[in-house]
């Protein structure tokens, strides 16, 4: 397997409060990576260390063996537009723009496809997450859920290679997240990196492989093994991490 996202020795602190410490992470190509651990544990701050949208004090991030945590602003910026896709909490759509145009206005600023072709991309994302009827919808008149699908298109606009994802289910109800969770698998089936911050055992449980951070480090790691077959294997996975989360103290 090719590894996609190295860390190297990443630490991170606010004033006197270390955050993180001396993390070291490999995630492989394709693979579906969970974050998990108490509040405070520095979940959040990884997450937006190892994506750029936050710089370390020391350390180093690779993205497909380019060390990204040297480059300037500016540059980064660019590498988060056109590699990575972010889906949080809360979508965090332009309220003055439609649904369709929230989800286009990433690959029209990257400028890689036509503006025909990012158009088509957006149709298909949003046909594939059932939200094509409601393309033209201010973002105000449509649910939560639908909202959130949103955000997940507007993320993979630019077809990234990694799709980060902090609380992405956070504010949504089980059914809903479902609904959200099996979408974020189905991208990851079709060959995406996905790492998510979640505190949902049941997120997790759809995950490859679980970190458990404690004190700004990786306190502990547990390999499930590739989602196939959820409904059926879902109460056996969900078993083991929940027993593993135990032993972690969560």
């Amino acid at each position: 397997m090719k590894t996609i996202l190295e860390v190297q020795n990443l630490c991170k602190s606010f004033e006197d409060n270390q955050v993180l410490n001396n993390i070291n992470l490999k995630v492989e190509e394709g693979e579906f990576l969970a974050i998990m651990g108490q509040s405070g544990s520095g979940k959040s701050t990884l997450l937006y260390n190892i994506s750029g949208m936050d710089r370390p004090e020391s350390g180093n991030v690779f993205l497909c063996g380019k060390d990204i945590s040297k480059l300037d602003d500016e540059k980064m910026s660019e590498v988060r537009l056109d590699h990575m896709g972010f889906v949080f909490q809360h979508s965090y759509l332009l309220k003055n723009l439609s649904i369709h145009d929230n989800i286009v206005l990433p690959g029209f600023r990257s400028g890689k496809m036509p503006r025909e072709q990012v158009n088509q991309n957006a149709d298909i994302l949003m046909k594939d997450t059932g939200i094509d009827s409601v393309a033209n919808h201010d973002i105000k008149k449509v649910s939560g859920g639908q909202l959130q699908r949103a955000a997940i298109c507007r993320a993979l606009i630019n077809k990234p290679e990694v799709l980060f994802g902090d609380e992405p289910t956070g504010s949504l109800n089980s059914s809903t997240t479902k609904e959200v969770m099996d979408i974020i698998n189905d991208v990851n089936k079709d060959g995406t990196t996905v790492i998510i911050v979640t505190h949902d055992s049941k997120v997790a449980a759809r995950a490859d492989r679980v970190i458990f951070l404690m004190d700004g480090n990786i306190h502990a790691e547990l390999k499930i093994g590739k989602y196939e077959d959820y409904e059926e294997k879902r109460p056996l996975r969900e078993k083991s991490l929940n027993q593993w989360l135990e032993k972690q103290g969560f």
